[in-house]
């Protein structure tokens, strides 16, 4: 298999179909398209995500508790408790578990999260560190979102743009060659897009107006997020490219070492599913809040037909095997 997410059919063959028991008060688990899982107790649902830090070695403890976050947030849940392992090279310093402790410690601050459990280990074999985190977050019964929601004829909103994650990683991990091509001022500006990953004030203030599903596009950026969505809610969708939002930073850098923008790894957006009328309160709310949002399509009742309109040209949108940052780090 390629690096990265394993792929669909996969998934369906080897995963989700071994699950262990039924269990008690699950109202959704894990699947395509569906990030975190939600648990009742009583009028207070429980939602649980995990995810694993594996294509960047800097700031990856900042990345494994916003990663996680953002699952939790897009349930319209609040992130409140945070478990992590660390897993580390032989020979690795204090020094650098000290770093990623210290990172994950202010951010879960920033958040409000408490830091509740985990294990930590020098792992034989390792080349890099590894950081996975798990997180939970509760929200009111009525206020759960679930990812399977999107209806046909829903918006489908982007937050902030295309390739943000992808693009501080490479900025960051590609620093000294970039800068040569670039300059410096250039590559700190793309470094700097670490500081949008968030999509936790974005979930929150879209849920209060009212969405049917929201997702947070990670490995396979903007094109495999569209098809976990509507895979997860049995749809199509159609979307048009020129209202993607995509910086001039993320441009040039994929351009640069020959990449799509729109498979590039993309924590830091949010896709937002709602009726046409409720998206443009949304959009509004969220320009209001300092959230650049725009509407970028809508999702269609033909399941099969999931494609994207560029210079009035339609085509298929296909599903990314894998992540385009893995072509350069």
């Amino acid at each position: 298999m390629l690096p990265g997410k394993v792929p669909p059919e996969k998934l369906r063959e080897l995963v989700f179909n071994h699950l262990g028991a039924e269990g008690e008060r699950i109202i959704i688990r894990s699947g395509l398209g569906v990030d975190a899982a939600a648990i009742e107790f009583n009028d207070t649902i429980l939602v649980a995500s995990t995810d694993p830090i594996t294509g960047a070695e800097k700031n990856i403890g900042f990345y494994a508790v916003h990663v996680n976050a953002n699952d939790v947030a897009t349930f319209g849940a609040k992130p409140k408790w945070f478990l992590v392992t660390i897993l580390l090279p032989e020979d690795s310093s204090e020094e650098l578990l000290r770093d990623i402790m210290m990172e994950i410690h202010s951010n879960c601050r920033k958040l409000g999260v408490a830091v509740v459990g985990g294990h930590t280990e020098v792992t034989p074999g390792l080349k890099k560190p590894i950081v996975i985190g798990t997180m939970l977050g509760e929200v009111k019964r009525e206020k759960v979102v679930l990812s399977n929601g999107a209806k046909a004829g829903d918006a489908i909103i982007l937050t902030k743009g295309a390739g943000i994650e992808g693009t501080a990683i490479i900025a960051s991990e590609r620093q000294c060659e970039l800068e040569e091509v670039f300059g410096k001022k250039f590559v700190e500006r793309a470094k700097a897009f670490l500081g949008r990953i968030s999509v936790v004030e974005d979930a929150l203030i879209a849920t209060d107006v009212g969405v049917h599903a929201m997702h947070d596009p990670t490995e396979g950026g903007i094109a495999n997020g569209l098809h976990e969505m509507a895979e997860a809610s049995g749809l199509g969708f159609e979307v048009y490219y020129e209202k993607i939002p995509i910086a001039e930073e993320t441009k040039k850098i994929c351009e640069f070492y020959g990449l799509d923008p729109l498979a590039l790894i993309s924590s830091g957006a949010l896709m937002i599913a709602a009726t046409q009328e409720n998206a443009h309160l949304i959009v509004k709310t969220l320009k209001r809040a300092g959230i650049d949002a725009e509407i970028i399509g809508k999702f269609l009742k033909e399941k099969h037909k999931r494609i994207i309109v560029r210079e009035g040209k339609e085509r298929v949108l296909k599903q990314p095997p894998t992540d385009e940052l893995w072509k350069v780090i």
